[in-house]
């Protein structure tokens, strides 16, 4: 399967645990790219995971969902429109 760069785009909580607002990760699922994104960026960020919302190219999405060139990962935490 061919390698996707993807950005990641992180709001609020997320964007603060981080410590960056995007990042650009070379993945092919939306599993694969948070799980880059979650030794990128330590327990913070990974503890805040589980309450948000993903979605890709405007539409919720799931681990298993695929990224292709140019797609836009967003994490959204409760404070901007994640659940829990």
């Amino acid at each position: 399967m061919l390698r996707a760069v993807a950005t990641l785009r992180l709001f609020a909580q997320a964007r603060q645990a981080a410590g960056v607002h995007r990042d650009d990760i070379d993945a092919t699922t939306v599993g694969e790219l948070l799980a880059i994104a979650e030794q990128r960026f330590g327990s913070t960020f990974s503890e805040l995971l589980p309450v948000c919302r993903i979605w890709v190219d405007g539409a919720p999405a799931g681990a298993d969902t695929a990224i292709g060139p140019s797609s836009e990962v967003a994490v959204l935490p409760p404070v901007s429109g994640g659940s829990r």
